[in-house]
């Protein structure tokens, strides 16, 4: 009898696959929408630069507009139902634009090519903040414990990670190629992939949501606004959460100059050649990878909270350690370094966050992390900038013998912030915690995660 390679589990195993498929047919729409809005709607136009932030813009407006209540009503709905609609949904736009990337150039004005790309750019991004937090609680379900969670959460982010390394190489051959239409049509089969496998799936059956069941209790209908400040008062309540939230925001504007700001540094300080420049994405990628794999493991040692503030101490030193590198080489491996235990801390997060939240709650939860995150790196992104290009733009000198310039100065400082998160996560984050009831009186006593019963899906 062949063995067959299973991850954690079976089900888990064949939601991992078409997730798997499915990331790198994003990672390959992705990479070439951008392409193909710059070097052939926009080519040669002043207006370049702004019509591909205008793609990354709906994809921000989509998590900070759509996700914050799209938790409600997956927590209202069924998980495995919520997943598999979204896939439908997903699909078929992407179809659609597929269907009309066949017309010749000519056939519409630019201004109508670009709203067909904006408005399905944001309309998959929104129905991915329903996909993500009903995939967030299916986890919970389908893995039990706080070592298998790390480690179904490292599998995911790299997979995502190889998924972006495998995805933008095929993009520019399939666009300049095959055309457009191809590497769209890819997407959208993906999609189709992903929708079988989670049908293959056996667990996930509805079942009503504890609050709805309180409210109809007290003859009063659940309302959209009821539940969602439901939510916001559980997330306030819980000493976890808040501090889970806290120190990913401070991380986030201590990481989050890097991707403003990187290429700058690699050209200037590390006077690396332009055309050379990708070997810091591939860096990054194998640095959150080998992170990502390792990270299941190390939380099986020292737990998750061990390794979430670990992560962040080490992670931040790392930051300093680059700022200050001058070679090429060096500059590539401290990258790789760097990336490895910032992975390991964003995926001994995910138990933490999933025994925090309760499975009534759970939707809701994510709608209010990830966005808050989400916001948090992009304020650091522009923060970044704007420091670089004008209070920090005339920094320089030296200091015992070794330089520093605008940039360098802003990545220092930046690895300072992160180590200082690691030290409030180290003094934060209670040991234990015990999820509060809706309706219930604050903790008093300090509380931490515990594994969720089995029952449902994965990630």
């Amino acid at each position: 009898m062949t063995p067959r390679l299973v991850l954690i589990n079976r089900d888990y195993t064949r939601l991992w696959f078409g997730q798997a498929v499915s990331s790198i047919g994003d990672a390959v729409f992705s990479t070439t929408l951008v392409l193909w809005v710059a070097t052939v709607l926009a080519k040669d136009e002043t207006w370049a630069p702004m019509a591909v932030s205008g793609v990354l813009l709906a994809t921000g407006a989509a998590v900070l507009f759509v996700g914050p209540l799209a938790g409600v009503f997956v927590d209202r709905w069924d998980k495995r139902r919520t997943m598999l609609r979204t896939e439908v949904v997903r699909g078929a736009l992407v179809a659609l634009l597929t269907a009309v990337s066949f017309l010749p150039m000519h056939a519409l004005p630019i201004g109508v090519w670009l709203a067909l790309v904006y408005a399905t750019v944001l309309l998959l991004n929104a129905s991915a903040q329903f996909f993500t937090p009903a995939r967030f609680a299916v986890i919970a379900d389908l893995v039990t414990g706080e070592a298998d969670r790390a480690r179904a959460a490292g599998i995911a982010q790299a997979t995502g990670q190889t998924a972006w390394i495998i995805g933008p190489p095929l993009a520019a051959p399939l666009l300049f190629t095959a055309g457009l239409q191809w590497a769209l049509l890819l997407n959208a089969l993906s999609y189709a992939v992903s929708y079988v496998v989670i049908r293959s799936i056996g667990a996930g059956r509805p079942e009503a949501a504890p609050e709805q069941a309180d409210s109809k209790k007290a003859g009063q209908p659940a309302s959209l606004l009821g539940e969602f400040t439901a939510g916001l008062r559980f997330f306030r309540r819980s000493k976890f959460l808040v501090a889970l939230i806290v120190l990913a925001v401070i991380g986030q504007f201590g990481t989050g100059a890097l991707s403003t700001l990187n290429v700058f540094f690699a050209t200037d300080n590390l006077q690396m050649p332009t055309h050379l420049y990708g070997y810091i994405g591939t860096a990054m990628g194998l640095g959150g990878i080998t992170g990502a794999l390792c990270a299941g493991r190390v939380v099986q040692w020292i737990g998750a909270r061990r390794t979430t503030w670990a992560g962040l101490l080490v992670s931040g030193l790392l930051l300093v350690v680059y700022s200050r590198q001058t070679g090429l080489v060096g500059g590539v491996v401290m990258l790789f370094v760097f990336t490895v235990p910032l992975t390991m801390l964003n995926t001994a997060m995910a138990p933490l966050l999933l025994g925090a939240a309760p499975a009534e709650y759970r939707g809701r939860v994510v709608s209010v992390f990830y966005p808050v995150t989400q916001l948090a790196s992009m304020l650091s992104a522009v923060l970044s900038g704007w420091l670089a290009s004008s209070v920090l733009r005339d920094v320089g000198g030296s200091v015992a013998g070794m330089r520093f310039g605008p940039v360098d100065t802003i990545f220092a400082m930046s690895g300072l912030i992160v180590v200082l998160s690691g030290v409030y996560a180290w003094t934060a984050l209670p040991r234990t915690e015990t999820p509060e009831e809706p309706g219930a009186e604050p903790a008093t006593a300090p509380s931490g995660p515990q594994p969720a019963l089995p029952r449902g899906r994965a990630q």
